[in-house]
C-alpha cells in the first residue's frame, strides 16, 4: 500500500454502513439521485457481520465477535452526517477502493478508522502497510492500548455479542406473530430500500430480518425486463426519498397484517409517518386493498394524497378531478344531507325513508355488497324462482334483521356520497352514508360480517366518504371469521311458505288458534287489512287478513284501488310493516289464510286501528270476536267525524241494527283499586347475583323451637368428623363460621378436595367446608320446610356492561333491605322455585327505588306481560327520569341505546 503525498480530499453524506470497516458515501445530487461510492477503511479488519442463507450459501454465516457492536457504532455516529475521505489506492482486480475517512468537512475531523481501533471493534492489518507510516504506527498503538484493556473484541466475554438472528418467520408462524404484536410499536434498525414502499428491517431486540410492506400505498416499482430491472416513472425518485430518511435509521414499526410472505406494517420515523410523507410529496397512491389494514390515522394519508393531487405533483401531474362532489348538490337541485325517518329494510344495502315531505325515498348503502349466493349455487338450485333471497341467501336474514331491529321507524342522518346510474336493466341508485346516533349503519354491518366492501378502480372516486373505515370494519370482521367470513357451515332459516297452500295451512291452523297470541313479524302489507307475517316460532310466513272488519282494497296489477284503499294500506304500512306484532287467529278461509286480529307490542288492535281512522267498518262476523264493543265503539266516533269512508255519512244511519250496541254488552271499567295480597317477610340475605333470600315472619317461634331442639339433640349426641359422606344434594347439619353454631344446610357441590359448598336453607346465605366437619340431618328436622326462600325482584334486571356496576346494585339492594323487615307480593314464577316479586319496605317500592336511583334497569322483556303492565310502565317512567339526570350507570350516557359496542366496533 502507498500513500498520496497530497491526497484529494472528497465530501460527502454517508448513507450506509456496509460493516464495520466498509462505508457507502452519497456524492452531491445532480438532477436526481446522487452518485455513491463505497470506501473501504485502509489499514484496519473490522469483524465480519452475519450472513443469511441463500441458494449460493446455503449455510448461515454468524458474527464475528463485537461485528454488530463495530458496525452500531458507525451507523449511530455517521449515518446522514457529512464527511471528508481521502483514496489511498484502489484494487484493480475489485475495483474496491481503499482510504481515510473523517467525521465532519475536512481531515481535521475524527479519523473513524483511528476510533474503531480504540474501541477494539477493529484491528490493524499489518500485511499492506509501510510498517514505519505515522498512521500505521499510530493505529499499532491504540490496538495495544485497547487489547491491553480488553476493550471490544479483545475482551474475555466477547463471544457474548454474537447475534441470534431469524432470518426467515416460518408461514405458519406469521400470523401470529403478527396477532401478538398488533399495534404495539416495535424499536427496528431499516438494513434495505428495495423500493419506494417496500423496506427490510431487524426488529430488535430479537433481531427477526423481515420484509415489510407499507400499509396502505403503493409507489413506482421496478419491473423486471430479462435480465434488467426497469423502473416505472418517479420509482427511483421515490426509493431515493425512503433511503434518505430510512436506511439505516432508529425507526419504530407497526405491524398490521400479511400479504403474501411479507408483512404489512407503517414505519414511524421520529419526524413522521413515511407513508404520508410519500403521499404528500406525490411519490405513493393510496390502495384500497390494504388500506383497511392501516392502523394510523387514515384520514391522515387521504389528506396527504388529496393534497398532492391539488398540487399536482409527480403521479398527480396529470391528474383530473372527478366532475362530481361529495358537497354538490344533486341533480334534482335537493341537498345532499337531509334526516329521515325509516320505514323498511328493501335489502341488506338498501333502505326505504319517509321524507320531511311525506314522500317516500329509497336509498342504498355506498360501497358495500349483500350477502350473495355462493358461485355454485346455480348448480345446486337449478330452478331459481323456488329461491327466496331472504331466507336462502346464507347471512341475508340476520343482515336485514340487523338494520330491521336498529331503524325501522327511527330517524336516521343520510348524507349522498354519490349517484349510480342506470346499467343493466337496473335503475339509478342513490348511493349514501347513513348515520343513527353517531354510527355509521354501513360500518356497523360490514363489522358484523353481514356485508362486504366494493373494490373500485384506482382512479374511481365514486365511493362512499366513509370508505376507509369500511374496509378497517371488513378487515376486522374476517379476522373475527363472523358473518360471511365465517369458516363455519352456515345452517339457513327454515322457513315454510303457507300462502296458498291449504293443506299445510290446515296443518299449522289448529295450533296456531291454541296458542292464543303468537309473536310474528310483519314482512309485507298487500293492503288495509291483508298482512303476511312470518311467525318465528312456527317457521312459517302467512297471510293473516285483519279479523272484524271490511276494508277497501289497494290497487293490485290491473285492477284500480277502492276509495281510501291506497290510504288503509299507508296507515298500516307505517305502522307495522317490518314491526313485531302479536297475531291471534281465530279461523281460516278457503284459500289458506288465516283469520285473526294483529296487535302492536303496545297493545293496539290493527281491526281498531282502522275502524277509528274511518278507514274500515265492522263486518257482521265481528259480533261473535272477542272485540265487538271497542270496533263498535270506534266506528260510532268515527261516523261522528265523517271520516274518510263515513265522510258523506249522516245521523240516522246509526240506526242499523248490525251495528247497535247495547250499553249492558259493555264490561264495566275496572276500578284503580289495588287488589294485591302482600306477606310479611324478613330478608335474611342478599347474594352477589341480586337474588335474596326472605323468611315468612309468622314462622319466626317455630324456627326458633326447631333450631333449639337440634342442637341440643347434637350436644347430646356428637356426629363423629369423618363419618358423614354427603352427596350433592343432601340435607345435612353445618357450623355457621361467624358463630360455630349448628345449622341446617344443603349440599349444593362437592369438588375434588372433598370441599363442599353449602347453603343455609332457613337464611340463605352459603359456604364453603370440608364435608369432615358436615353432620347427617335427623328425620326428625326434615318436617319444617325450608324456611328461607328465594326470591328476585320483578320487572327489572341488572345492568350487564361491567362487573363493577352489578356489584354496586347488589350492594344498593343489601343496604336498603338485608336484615329488614318487608312485604312482598308476588308479580309472576320465574321458575318452579324462583318468583318475581314486588318488594316494599317502609311503603317503598324498593325495585323502583333502585331504578330511580339508576342503580338497575327495566326488563324489556316484560313490557308484553300484562300481569306486570302498570309495574313495567312505573318503573320505565322513572328510569327515564335516572338516564336524565346522569345517575350511576347512566352517568356516561345511555347504555341500552345502539352504541359502537353493540353494533360490533371496537376500537
Amino acid at each position: 500500500m502507498t500513500s498520496t503525498t497530497n491526497p484529494t480530499l472528497h465530501k460527502g453524506i454517508v448513507k450506509q454502513i456496509v460493516s464495520g470497516d466498509c462505508i457507502v458515501i452519497r456524492g452531491q445530487p445532480r438532477g436526481g439521485p446522487p452518485p455513491e461510492r463505497t470506501i473501504c477503511l485502509s489499514n484496519i479488519e473490522a469483524p465480519r457481520l452475519a450472513r443469511r442463507p441463500n441458494p449460493a450459501n446455503t449455510s448461515e454465516v454468524k458474527d464475528s465477535p463485537c461485528a454488530w457492536e463495530a458496525r452500531e457504532f458507525l451507523r449511530k455516529k455517521l449515518i446522514g452526517k457529512e464527511v471528508c475521505f481521502s483514496i489511498e489506492y484502489k484494487l484493480p482486480t475489485t475495483g474496491r477502493e481503499y482510504g481515510f475517512v473523517w467525521l465532519g468537512k475536512d481531515n481535521t475531523g475524527e479519523n473513524v478508522a483511528e476510533s474503531l481501533v480504540e474501541l477494539g471493534f477493529a484491528g490493524v492489518r499489518k500485511g499492506n502497510a509501510k510498517n514505519d507510516s505515522e498512521a500505521q504506527t499510530r493505529l499499532v498503538a491504540l490496538e495495544e492500548s485497547a487489547k491491553a484493556a480488553q476493550r471490544g473484541k479483545w475482551a474475555n466475554d466477547a463471544d457474548k455479542t454474537i447475534r441470534d438472528i431469524s432470518w426467515n418467520i416460518e408461514k405458519d408462524r406469521m400470523r401470529n406473530f403478527v396477532d401478538s404484536r398488533r399495534s404495539k410499536p416495535i424499536k427496528a434498525v431499516i438494513e434495505h430500500v428495495r423500493d419506494g414502499c417496500t423496506v427490510r428491517a431487524f426488529l430488535l431486540p430479537n433481531f427477526e430480518y423481515i420484509t415489510i410492506m407499507l400499509t396502505g400505498i403503493k409507489t413506482p416499482m421496478f419491473k423486471q425486463e430479462g435480465d434488467k430491472q426497469v423502473p416505472e416513472e418517479f420509482a427511483e425518485e421515490a426509493k431515493y426519498f425512503v433511503e434518505c430518511r430510512l436506511l439505516q435509521r432508529d425507526v419504530e414499526i407497526i405491524l398490521e397484517g400479511l400479504s403474501g410472505m411479507n408483512f404489512l406494517g407503517t414505519v414511524l420515523h421520529p419526524n413522521g409517518n413515511i407513508s404520508e410523507l410519500l403521499l404528500k410529496e406525490g411519490f405513493a397512491k393510496c390502495i384500497d386493498w390494504s388500506m383497511g389494514c392501516v392502523t394510523q390515522e387514515i384520514e391522515k394519508m387521504r389528506k396527504a394524497e388529496k393534497s398532492a393531487k391539488e398540487r399536482h405533483v409527480r403521479l398527480w401531474k396529470d391528474y383530473k378531478p372527478p366532475s362530481n362532489s361529495h358537497t354538490s348538490p344533486v341533480q334534482d337541485g335537493s341537498s345532499r344531507s337531509f334526516s329521515a325517518k325509516v320505514t323498511e329494510i328493501a335489502n341488506a344495502d338498501a333502505l326505504v325513508v319517509k321524507m320531511d315531505n311525506g314522500t317516500d325515498r329509497k336509498i342504498f348503502l355506498a360501497s358495500i355488497r349483500p350477502p350473495r349466493l355462493p358461485n355454485d349455487s346455480d348448480k345446486a338450485s337449478p330452478d331459481k324462482k323456488k329461491i327466496k333471497p331472504l331466507y336462502d341467501i346464507p347471512h341475508m336474514f340476520e343482515a336485514r334483521e340487523f338494520l330491521r331491529k336498529k331503524l325501522v321507524g327511527k330517524r336516521v342522518k343520510v348524507s349522498i356520497d354519490y349517484i349510480q346510474p342506470a346499467s343493466n336493466q337496473f335503475p339509478e341508485k342513490t348511493c349514501c352514508t347513513v348515520h343513527i346516533a353517531d354510527i355509521n349503519v354501513a360500518e356497523a354491518l360490514v363489522s358484523k360480517g353481514y356485508a362486504t366492501v366494493v373494490r373500485y378502480r384506482q382512479d374511481d372516486n365514486q365511493r362512499a366518504v366513509c370508505y376507509d373505515q369500511l374496509l378497517t370494519a371488513e378487515n376486522r370482521a374476517e379476522k373475527k371469521n363472523v358473518g360471511v367470513h365465517s369458516k363455519k357451515e352456515y345452517v339457513p332459516v327454515r322457513v315454510q311458505d303457507l300462502s296458498g297452500n291449504v293443506n299445510a295451512s290446515r296443518q299449522f291452523y289448529p295450533s296456531l288458534q291454541r296458542a292464543g297470541k303468537t309473536d310474528a313479524l310483519v314482512e309485507f302489507v298487500a293492503s288495509g287489512s291483508r298482512l303476511r307475517v312470518y311467525m318465528p316460532r312456527n317457521t312459517c310466513i302467512a297471510t293473516i287478513l285483519l279479523a272484524g272488519i271490511e276494508c277497501p282494497k289497494a290497487s293490485r296489477q290491473n285492477v284500480p284501488a277502492e276509495p281510501f284503499g291506497e290510504e288503509a294500506l299507508a296507515l298500516i304500512k307505517e305502522k307495522v310493516l317490518q314491526h313485531d306484532v302479536q297475531v291471534a287467529v281465530e279461523s281460516m278461509d278457503k284459500g289458506g289464510n288465516f283469520i285473526g286480529y294483529v296487535y302492536t307490542l303496545d297493545g293496539l288492535n290493527l281491526s281498531e286501528y282502522l275502524v277509528k281512522n274511518g278507514l274500515a267498518k265492522l263486518h257482521f262476523s265481528a259480533e261473535r270476536g272477542p272485540h265487538y264493543g271497542a270496533l263498535s265503539s270506534a266506528q260510532s266516533a268515527a261516523q261522528r267525524e265523517k271520516l274518510n269512508i263515513w265522510q258523506d255519512y249522516e245521523a240516522e244511519a246509526e240506526s242499523h241494527p248490525e251495528i247497535d250496541i247495547d250499553p249492558s254488552d259493555e264490561k264495566p271499567e275496572e276500578t284503580g283499586k289495588d287488589t294485591k295480597e302482600y306477606e310479611n317477610v324478613i330478608v335474611t340475605e342478599v347474594s352477589d347475583d341480586f337474588f335474596f333470600f326472605a323468611q315468612d315472619s309468622g314462622k319466626g317461634p317455630a324456627l326458633d323451637k326447631l333450631m333449639n331442639e337440634l342442637r341440643t339433640d347434637l350436644a347430646s349426641n356428637p356426629p363423629v368428623p369423618g363419618a358423614f359422606q354427603p352427596k350433592k344434594g343432601d340435607l345435612c347439619v353445618a357450623k355457621f363460621s361467624e358463630d360455630q353454631t349448628w345449622y341446617r344446610a344443603k349440599i349444593l357441590s362437592i369438588d375434588a378436595q372433598k370441599q363442599a359448598e353449602i347453603l343455609f336453607i332457613d337464611f340463605g346465605n352459603s359456604e364453603r367446608q370440608e364435608i369432615s366437619k358436615l353432620a347427617p340431618l335427623a328425620a326428625a328436622y326434615r318436617d319444617l320446610p325450608a324456611v328461607a326462600k328465594k326470591y328476585t325482584l320483578a320487572c327489572v334486571t341488572l345492568p350487564s356492561e361491567d362487573e363493577d356496576t352489578r356489584y354496586d346494585a347488589c350492594d344498593e339492594l343489601r343496604r336498603l333491605i338485608n336484615g329488614c323487615e318487608c312485604r312482598l307480593s308476588v308479580e309472576y314464577h320465574v321458575s318452579t322455585d324462583l318468583d318475581a316479586v314486588q318488594l316494599l319496605h317502609s311503603q317503598e317500592d324498593i325495585g323502583q327505588q333502585l331504578v330511580a336511583n339508576g342503580f338497575v334497569v327495566v326488563d324489556k322483556t316484560k313490557r308484553r306481560d300484562r300481569k306486570v303492565r302498570e309495574l313495567f310502565t312505573k318503573y320505565t317512567a322513572d328510569q327515564e327520569k335516572a338516564k336524565t339526570k346522569r345517575l350511576n350507570i347512566w352517568m356516561y350516557g345511555d347504555i341500552t341505546a345502539d352504541d359502537a359496542t353493540e353494533f360490533g366496533y371496537n376500537r
